[in-house]
């Protein structure tokens, strides 16, 4: 099977990172009220889930059909991870965020884009460059747990840390990334 606690533990950190859901706590509060003061957990948690793993199964056929091997695909998801830990270190942002989503139904600004966007499927892919596809797994599971306990305390969270707690947590996940990313170049650049 391939079963590696470190592994396991690398991979749960990095998609932690890139997922930022405790960093997304503010769009969560805001959604909720939104909606009306309910967002279904259980669902949104369970469609990131099922994006994440078929992304996980399904992605690298998806890449050799586009005729793109993973180590390209690991370099321009590096670029998005830079990208994301660049936002998240400066407060600035880079990537343009759809104001319809955040009107529409709960379940799709939660689990995708939020949970399940194009910087966690790039990074799903990313890692499987680095680590074996069942340690993987095991980190995307572990990371719907962390997902379902966040978003059903959101508002018991947010009140706990703070607004100055979140900015610490945005900037260290920010810098953890850009290493991330750093190691995954240092991996996948092939320099003949």
């Amino acid at each position: 099977m391939g079963f590696n606690f470190q592994e396991i533990m690398s991979v749960s950190l990095i998609l932690f990172s890139v997922i930022d859901i405790v960093g997304s706590i503010p769009v969560i509060i805001d959604l909720k009220q939104k909606a009306g003061g309910h967002i279904e957990s259980e669902k949104a948690t369970t469609v990131a889930g099922i994006i994440m793993i078929l992304f996980l199964l399904v992605g690298e056929s998806i890449l050799k059909l586009l005729g793109i091997d993973v180590a390209s695909f690991a370099v321009a998801g590096a670029v998005v991870i830079i990208l994301l830990g660049l936002e998240m270190i400066l407060g600035i942002s880079i990537f343009k965020e759809d104001e319809d989503l955040a009107r529409s139904a709960s379940i799709v600004p939660i689990a995708f884009p939020l949970i399940a966007g194009a910087g966690t499927m790039t990074t799903i892919l990313t890692l499987k460059s680095e680590f074996h596809s069942f340690n993987i797994f095991i980190g995307i599971l572990i990371n719907l747990v962390l997902v379902y306990v966040v978003l059903k305390s959101s508002g018991w969270i947010q009140s706990k840390i703070g607004t100055g707690g979140e900015a610490i947590l945005r900037k260290v996940f920010g810098i953890v990334l850009l290493a991330i990313a750093v190691k995954i170049l240092k991996g996948n650049l092939l320099i003949p």
